[in-house]
């Protein structure tokens, strides 16, 4: 179980906010009004007793449970389809593995510029969905270590918002590698590790309606490089796009449901969750060649 109090989350924000107001980022009035705001969040008694407790759910069975909301407005999706679709679009059209398919995204966008497309997914429901959206695509269910396709068989390897889900990148990255023709090119996006310290970690409610959130790992920098040059792969590219500078927003001081933390929990504290995320990489891109 995953113990999740807003208090503890709020107080990390401030945290890190007068950590860099300590490295010369923010001056004296900035850290006195935290300190300050911090005394206040002790005196609050309606955070006091507001901790959940939280389910760790496998990512099949989140993802399961996720697949009847996945397509749904989802921010992130305007971050990591940029990137993608840069990329790809710069490639000569060939055999395409959308890798951890989900509802077939990413597998919709490589029929429409002309790829042969397999996707491999391990949840039976988000296939279900993906076949519907790409009926011209094959799908397969498999696992990402263990991928169902033959050595050498296809040309592009895209993954978007998966690997932050399984606990180590190396077999993955083999069996990327592995699937993939002399020349041909990988291409990741996912949540950078920076958001996942913070807690961008996707929730669900399972079917009793207790809390969950699907199994995350923070996997670095240096762990998808040290991963891909094990495994034959060649850095092309990488990208950390940063969080804009921007304003803070407007405080709430109301205690949303735990459906929407831990971005909510920023409105709380908005001057710090500011200062502590404006400038940090919101997500990982990556463009390898085999």
């Amino acid at each position: 179980m995953i113990y999740e109090h807003p208090l503890a989350y709020v107080l990390g924000l401030e945290g890190i906010a007068l950590m860099r107001a300590y490295a010369g980022e923010h001056d004296r009035a900035f850290v006195e009004a935290r300190l300050a705001e911090i005394r206040r969040f002790l005196d609050d008694g309606s955070l006091a007793d507001a901790a959940v407790e939280v389910a760790r759910v496998d990512a099949v069975e989140g993802y399961r449970i996720w697949s009847r909301t996945y397509d749904g407005p989802n921010a992130t999706f305007d971050l990591d389809e940029p990137f993608i679709r840069e990329v790809v679009d710069a490639l000569p059209v060939g055999d395409a593995l959308d890798a951890a398919c989900g509802t077939g995204r990413m597998a919709a966008y490589l029929a429409g510029r002309g790829h042969r497309v397999c996707g491999v997914d391990a949840s039976p429901d988000m296939l279900e969905r993906a076949r519907r959206r790409v009926p011209r695509a094959e799908f397969r269910l498999g696992d990402l270590s263990s991928l169902p396709l033959p050595d050498a068989s296809v040309d592009l390897v895209v993954c978007a918002l998966a690997l932050t889900h399984v606990p180590v990148l190396d077999p993955v990255l083999a069996e990327f590698a592995r699937v993939s023709r002399p020349g041909g090119h990988v291409v990741i996006a996912d949540i950078h590790p920076e958001g996942v310290a913070r807690g961008v970690i996707p929730p669900v409610r399972l079917p009793d309606g207790r809390p969950g959130r699907v199994a995350t790992y923070r996997h670095l920098v240096g762990d998808y490089v040290r991963a891909a040059l094990a495994a034959g792969l060649q850095v092309r590219r990488c990208e950390e796009p940063r969080h804009p500078p921007g304003e803070p927003r407007e405080r709430t001081g109301v205690l949303e449901p735990w459906d929407v933390w831990p971005w909510a929990l920023c409105d709380l504290a908005p001057e710090a969750a500011h200062a502590a995320v404006a400038g940090t990489p919101s997500m990982l891109f990556w463009h390898f060649q085999r």
